[in-house]
């Protein structure tokens, strides 16, 4: 009788602290409001939460000196003129690129210290420069 009693106290105690200290699972939201342990990122492009693994352009790391490869993704805006790349290892979650006047070129800004450029690639692919080595194709 007191090993019942005694465990129904600790059930009730560790309930208390439990209210106290909740743990909620998917609560990780971003300043966006994006879901990072959901895969969820934001897109300045599309000013909203995306899952870049589920983009239609998706493109992989070349000569990876790593034991696992990364991939990116592409979103363009829906007038090309801009491109959004995401680069797993930057410190910024994505980078806007702009296409220099008619070409099919799109560059990184100034303002960011690493020269990004995205260049198409075959038919119907891309490639990623960074400092004018490919990265992800």
């Amino acid at each position: 009788m007191k090993k019942t009693i005694l465990f129904s106290l600790l059930f009730l105690a560790s309930l208390m602290l439990a209210q106290k200290n909740p743990t909620v699972v998917g609560n990780d939201r971003d300043i966006h409001g994006c879901i990072g342990s959901a895969g969820y990122t934001y897109s300045q492009i599309k000013n909203e939460c995306v899952r870049v693994f589920e983009q239609k352009i998706k493109l992989k790391e070349v000569d990876g000196d790593k034991s696992y490869s990364t991939m990116t993704a592409v979103i363009f805006s829906k007038n090309m003129k801009k491109a959004e790349i995401f680069i797993p290892d930057g410190a910024a979650k994505s980078i806007i690129l702009e296409r220099q006047g008619k070409s099919k070129i799109w560059k990184s800004g100034k303002a960011i210290k690493d020269a990004y450029v995205l260049v198409p690639y075959r038919k119907k692919g891309y490639q990623i420069k960074k400092n004018d080595v490919v990265i992800y194709q």
